[in-house]
């Protein structure tokens, strides 16, 4: 069986400058590695260290500076909730395969957690299915999540439904936990809006959407196109028609900004990727806009 989570490794090296992966890194580690708030003991005040980190009952008591000392409590669970349903088996805008788009996202985030100290975890499923699979932070347990996600993702499975898998995610977990969504392009049911609002006050939430192939791509005129949804061929002198041209440019363009509107809306950093060579700059972009973003 082909590792996963080798591939990941690879095509990150491959597509990521190394000055892009370690900003990458760095926007992950500075976004859920905040200061741990459980104290440990005191200590003398010394020369460079943060005012605010004086206990100025202490230092009156004791008559000399004191600073208080923390725990650094690093460990985080990321919470994986990918959509595996048919639609993500389909093309993205590139041409390539969602799904691997989907893989390869998924992996780099968690490979980062994972080297530093955190644990991951994986709710994925359609309209059907629901799969949990436990935290855990080990490569052996990435390649498992990699592999359920790909083997789940087919244009064989059911329709998409991550109503389902967001409903689980809001009910079954009380810790806060960075839950990181990988979705495909669609419009999001007021169903999906009140759970993604609930999840925003209980945990730390990203989005990252695949984008949807451009079916009137002028290099794909004379393919064989299917809408993996139904099943049904797409004619090719429909594809080539400049009004039907016109039509899907402004509902890509009028879809894209009614996500980036929502997503803002609920407080929820959002992304965007279309191609492999996308997935790191488009997950530095969006660590990026989430570090900023935070209160």
């Amino acid at each position: 069986m082909t590792s996963l989570l080798r591939r990941v490794k690879t095509t990150i090296s491959i597509h990521a400058h190394r000055r892009v992966r370690g900003l990458l890194e760095g926007e992950y580690f500075s976004v859920f590695h905040g200061r741990s708030l459980e104290f440990d003991d005191l200590r003398p005040y010394v020369a460079g260290d943060e005012i605010r980190d004086i206990d100025w009952k202490a230092t009156a008591r004791l008559g000399s500076p004191m600073i208080k000392r923390f725990i650094a409590a690093r460990k985080h669970t990321l919470l994986l909730i990918v959509d595996t349903g048919r639609a993500m088996a389909a093309l993205a805008e590139s041409g390539e395969s969602k799904r691997d788009l989907s893989v390869l996202a998924a992996g780099t985030l968690a490979y980062m957690a994972t080297r530093h100290g955190d644990r991951v975890a994986l709710v994925a499923g359609d309209t059907e299915h629901t799969v949990f699979v436990k935290p855990g932070s080990t490569e052996a347990h990435l390649e498992r999540i990699l592999q359920r996600i790909h083997s789940s993702t087919t244009a064989e499975s059911p329709a998409s439904g991550l109503a389902r898998q967001l409903e689980y995610a809001s009910t079954a977990f009380r810790r806060r936990m960075i839950v990181f969504v990988i979705s495909d392009d669609r419009e999001l049911g007021e169903t999906e809006v009140r759970l993604l609002k609930r999840l925003g006050v209980q945990h730390e939430v990203l989005w990252l959407t695949i984008a949807d192939a451009d079916l009137m791509k002028a290099d794909w005129a004379d393919k064989r196109m299917h809408d993996v949804e139904h099943a049904a061929a797409l004619p090719g002198i429909l594809r080539s028609d400049p009004k039907l041209r016109a039509e899907f440019e402004a509902k890509v363009e009028e879809r894209t900004t009614s996500h980036s509107d929502l997503f803002d809306g609920l407080a929820i950093s959002s992304g965007r990727v279309s191609a492999e060579a996308d997935v790191v700059n488009g997950l530095f972009r969006l660590l990026e806009v989430h570090r900023h973003a935070r209160r």
